[in-house]
């Protein structure tokens, strides 16, 4: 199987890139690490973690989804309920509760789930988010659990990938034709590569 290192970006939508940094970066102290755009089009990603981040993507026209309550039912087209984010303990829970409350942003209570402690909330574009903290002396990951009173046919077949679900790679791609077509890296590096360009001063 291949090796996961965790969410290299979770890639969402903004009316308002300014508001979302003021929120994201201001507010909870996530750092902006990269920037990409040109007029009618922005594409920005904050660091959460040594491995994942979170990316907007900016355009003309965008508003706000209906705010819609974590986990609440719901029909017909849907692919996105809520994001939660990792904090190490506690105290980083309480912290961040007291912030969102501090700068007018409805924050939920703390909800204990068993296994994390979560407060809920949402950002300026309405986009539903939780954060969690470990529970001490509880890792699912080392003990996963399952307390559906009925559960799925598959979550039956317990938490390790199943074999022979999937037809076989039969021919894997060889190295010499391994290609990466071209985005807009070469921006971004020329921007990594030479010290203070691509980062203007406040009021440029």
């Amino acid at each position: 199987m291949p090796t996961y290192t965790g969410i290299n970006h979770l890639a969402m939508v903004t009316g308002d890139m300014d508001a979302t940094l003021r929120f994201w970066r201001d507010l909870l102290g996530m750092r902006l690490v990269a920037g990409l755009g040109h007029p009618g089009y922005r594409h920005y990603f904050l660091e959460i973690s040594d491995q994942d981040m979170i990316a907007f993507f900016e355009w003309p026209g965008i508003e706000p989804v209906p705010e819609r309550d974590h986990g609440f039912p719901v029909r017909g087209p849907v692919c996105f309920d809520h994001v939660s984010f990792g904090v190490a303990g506690e105290d980083d829970l309480w912290e961040i509760k007291d912030k969102l409350e501090a700068a007018g942003f409805w924050c939920s209570e703390v909800v204990d789930h068993g296994f994390i402690h979560s407060i809920y909330a949402f950002d300026p574009n309405n986009i539903p988010i939780e954060f969690s903290a470990p529970v001490p002396g509880v890792d699912i990951r080392r003990t996963p659990a399952m307390a559906d009173t009925e559960p799925s046919v598959e979550a039956r077949k317990g938490p390790e990938p199943q074999p022979g679900v999937w037809s076989s790679v039969t021919r894997p791609t060889p190295r010499e034709e391994r290609t990466a077509y071209e985005g807009e890296g070469e921006k971004v590096l020329a921007a990594v590569n030479t010290p203070g360009r691509g980062w203007p001063k406040a009021g440029e």
